[in-house]
């Protein structure tokens, strides 16, 4: 870039801004027409789910720990014979991410060993207290989708974590349940397990009493 005399610094400084000033102005009309966001945007996050039910987060905590923001609170649990939520050991039994200190930086799904954890492009989760920014687990939760059997039950016949962890579960065995049908009540709404980049999350449950959440 040639050199520019010291008197005339301002103008060239300003010179992107006389540069755009007759140009036509782009307004996006939002909140009435959405564009959509980048494919790999870090909007809210979602818990997921296996193909036959089984929620994927084993309650390690090890999103919480790789938080630089301290936003996430997990309490795991130990799965049983008789209630089981996930294929491994533990389960997560309380889990809240509050948006109040939440960055969006991605460090906790890089931290999960089990993709149990990503992020969806809904961005819209502003509200005017700070009780419902705090997101528990019912928010979190990936839909149930038609075919999945609604946890706790058993794991697939002669799976493991392990075949589980390959992504070799590719639906429900007729052993593990009644399987979901859409319309009936304990399917949370939403668009499904992954949240592929470019679709959006489940959808906000209503808020809840706000007894028991982390501050």
């Amino acid at each position: 870039m040639p050199d520019v005399p010291r008197f005339l610094e301002p103008l060239a400084g300003f010179g992107v801004t006389f540069g755009t000033m007759f140009k036509p102005a782009h307004t996006e009309q939002y909140p009435e027409e959405k564009v959509p966001v980048a494919p790999r945007y870090h909007g809210r996050h979602q818990l997921n789910r296996y193909a036959d039910g089984l929620e994927k987060c084993i309650g390690c905590e090890l999103c919480a720990w790789a938080c630089p923001a301290d936003a996430i609170f997990v309490e795991g649990a130990d799965n049983t014979d008789v209630e089981r939520f996930s294929p491994g050991e533990r389960y997560g039994r309380n889990y809240q991410i509050n948006y109040l200190r939440c960055i969006g930086c991605g460090m906790c799904v890089e931290a999960c060993p089990t993709r149990a954890l990503t992020m969806t492009n809904e961005y819209e989760i502003a509200d005017d207290n700070r009780t419902d920014l705090i997101f528990t687990k019912e928010d979190l939760l990936a839909p149930l989708l038609e075919g999945m059997v609604p946890a706790p039950h058993d794991m697939y016949p002669g799976a493991d974590h392990g075949t589980y962890y390959r992504g070799e579960i590719t639906g429900a065995a007729p052993e593990q349940g009644e399987p979901y049908t859409p319309g009936e009540p304990g399917g949370q709404g939403g668009q499904g397990e992954h949240a592929e980049p470019g679709e959006q999350g489940p959808q906000r449950n209503p808020r809840r009493a706000a007894d028991g959440k982390a501050s």
